[in-house]
């Protein structure tokens, strides 16, 4: 299966950024990337909304 990118604002700097959504992994899916701006950590929850429609949260990491 191929991967599905996702775009999301960092709620830390509001920079655009990018993550991956893998469809083997399940219908949600939970990581932590750092934001290629400002490097804080984006605690992600990506979710299945759709055959090939996904749904991306971020969320501050302390």
């Amino acid at each position: 299966m191929r991967l599905h990118p996702l775009s999301y604002a960092c709620p830390w700097c509001g920079a655009p950024n990018r993550a991956l959504a893998d469809p083997s992994g399940g219908g949600r899916q939970e990581m932590v990337e750092d934001c290629r701006v400002c490097c804080r950590p984006v605690g992600l929850t990506l979710r299945r909304a759709g055959e090939e429609e996904w749904e991306v949260q971020a969320r501050r990491e302390e």
